[in-house]
C-alpha cells in the first residue's frame, strides 16, 4: 500500500462490510460505463464493416489484454505496494476510451479503444480483488465478494440500458449513447479518491480474520504459488475457452433478424441481472460448501451455444441469460477461490497469474467461436461441449489436491 496506518493510530475508519459496498459502488459505476460500451460491441463493429471473425477476434482479444496483462500489473502491485494507485489509474483509462469509442469513426480506430478499455481493467484489476479480498477476509469470501459483484451488476444493467434508450431517441447513433457514460466515468474517480482517504491500508481487516484464512493442502515456498492455484487456474482456462464472448453473441441476434439494435443493450441488461443472482447464490453457497459449487460453471458453459445460436429469438434470448449465469459465477465465486488459495503477500501475483492464464483461453475462445460460427454451429456446440469436460476433471483434481477446507 502507499501509506499504512501508524502504530495507535485512530480507529478504523470504516467497517469491512461498509468498505466492500463502497467500493462495490465504485464497481457499480464503473460498470456503468464500460457495461454500457460492451453491450454494443457486436453491433458497433459491425456497422464498421467487421465480420464476425473480427468482432470474435477483437472481442476476443479484448478480453485476453483484460486478463494476460495482470501477469503484469499483479507482480507490480505486490511488489511495489502501490494497490490504490494502480486501481486509480486502471478505472481512468477505462471511462476515458468508452466515450471516444462513440466518436472513433474507423473500424481500427474502434477497436483499438474496444482493446484499451480492456486494458484499463488489467491495470487495476490485481490491486482491486486484493484490496476487497482483505475486507473479505472478515465478511466471508463468497459473501464479500458475491455483494461486490452484485453491486457491480447493477451498474451493468443501469449501463446497457441508458444506451439502448439513446439509440432509441437518436435513431441508432452511437455516439451520443456513448457520450452520455463520461458522466458516471467522472463519478467513479471521484468516489475512489475518497474511498483512498478513508481506507489507505484494508490489509488491517485481514489481521485476525480467521474464518477466510487461505487453505491449501500445503505452504508453498517463499516466491512461489500453492501447486493447487496451478491446477485451479488450468480449471478456469478449460472452461473459459469454451465461452463465447457477447459480442458474438449479440452479432448472431442482429445479423440473423432476430432482434433490432436499439433492443441488443436490453437483453444484455437482462443478462446482467442474472449475473448477480447468479453471483450471490453461488457465493454464499462457496462459504457453505465450498469448491463443489464450482461444478456449475462448465454445465451453464455448455449450454450457452446450444441456446444463443438458436434460430428463434425466444431461445436465444434465453442462451444470453444462461451466459449471464456464467458470467456471475466467473466474477465472484471463482475470483474468492483464489483469496482463500493463496496467502496475503502473494496475493496480486496470483490474480494476475490466473487472469492471464485464462486472458490466453478467452482470446482462444473469442477466436474460435468466432470462426466456427461462420463454418458450423454444431461443430462449434461439440468443442465447448468437450472443453467443459475437460474442466469437470481439472476441477476434480483441485478439490482433490486442496486437502480440507
Amino acid at each position: 500500500m502507499e501509506t499504512a496506518p501508524e502504530t495507535g493510530a485512530a480507529p478504523r475508519p470504516m467497517r469491512p462490510w461498509r468498505f466492500v459496498v463502497w467500493f462495490g459502488t465504485v464497481s457499480l459505476l464503473a460498470d456503468f460505463v464500460y457495461e454500457g460500451a460492451r453491450s454494443v460491441t457486436g453491433p458497433l463493429l459491425s456497422s464498421l464493416g467487421a465480420s464476425a471473425l473480427v468482432v470474435g477476434a477483437v472481442t476476443g482479444a479484448g478480453e485476453a489484454a483484460a486478463l494476460g496483462l495482470r501477469l503484469v500489473s499483479g507482480p507490480l502491485a505486490d511488489r511495489t505496494g502501490r494497490f490504490w494507485a494502480l486501481a486509480i489509474a486502471g478505472y481512468a483509462l477505462t471511462v476515458v476510451s468508452v466515450p471516444l469509442l462513440g466518436v472513433a469513426g474507423t473500424l481500427g480506430a474502434a477497436c483499438v479503444l474496444v482493446v484499451a478499455e480492456r486494458v484499463g481493467k488489467a491495470v487495476r484489476s490485481p490491486a482491486k480483488d486484493t484490496l476487497l479480498s482483505h475486507a473479505a477476509a472478515a465478511t466471508g469470501r463468497g459473501r464479500g465478494f458475491a455483494v461486490h459483484e452484485a453491486l457491480d451488476q447493477i451498474g451493468a444493467l443501469i449501463g446497457p440500458l441508458t444506451v439502448a434508450g439513446v439509440l432509441a431517441v437518436t435513431g441508432g447513433d452511437y455516439g451520443p449513447a456513448l457520450g452520455v457514460l463520461a458522466a458516471p466515468g467522472v463519478a467513479v474517480l471521484a468516489l475512489l479518491a475518497w474511498l483512498r482517504v478513508r481506507v489507505p491500508d484494508p490489509r488491517e481487516y485481514e489481521v485476525g480474520a480467521g474464518p477466510s484464512a487461505p487453505v491449501a493442502a500445503a505452504a508453498p515456498a517463499p516466491g512461489r504459488l500453492p501447486g493447487v492455484f496451478w491446477w485451479y487456474a488450468a480449471f478456469t482456462a478449460a472452461t473459459t475457452a469454451g465461452f463465447a464472448t457477447f459480442g458474438v453473441l449479440s452479432y448472431h441476434l442482429v445479423t440473423r433478424h432476430l432482434l433490432a439494435p436499439a433492443w441488443v443493450p436490453v437483453l444484455y441488461a437482462a443478462a446482467m441481472a442474472v449475473d448477480a443472482l447468479a453471483a450471490l447464490a453461488t457465493g454464499w453457497l462457496y462459504d457453505r460448501y465450498g469448491t463443489a459449487v464450482l461444478v456449475a460453471l462448465p454445465l451453464l458453459t455448455a449450454a450457452v451455444p446450444v441456446l444463443a445460436f438458436a434460430g428463434t429469438v425466444a431461445v436465444a434470448a434465453a442462451g444470453a441469460l444462461v451466459w449471464g449465469a456464467a458470467t456471475g459465477v466467473q466474477e465472484s465465486t471463482l475470483r474468492a477461490t483464489v483469496a482463500d488459495l493463496v496467502p496475503a503477500g502473494r496475493r496480486a501475483t496470483a490474480y494476475g497469474v490466473f487472469a492471464g492464464v485464462v486472458g490466453a483461453a478467452s482470446l482462444a475462445g473469442g477466436t474460435l467461436t468466432g470462426a466456427l460460427y461462420d463454418v458450423s454451429v454444431p461443430a462449434l456446440i461439440a468443442l465447448v461441449a468437450g472443453c467443459q469436460v475437460i474442466a469437470l476433471v481439472l476441477l476434480g483434481v483441485t478439490r482433490s489436491r486442496r486437502g480440507p477446507a
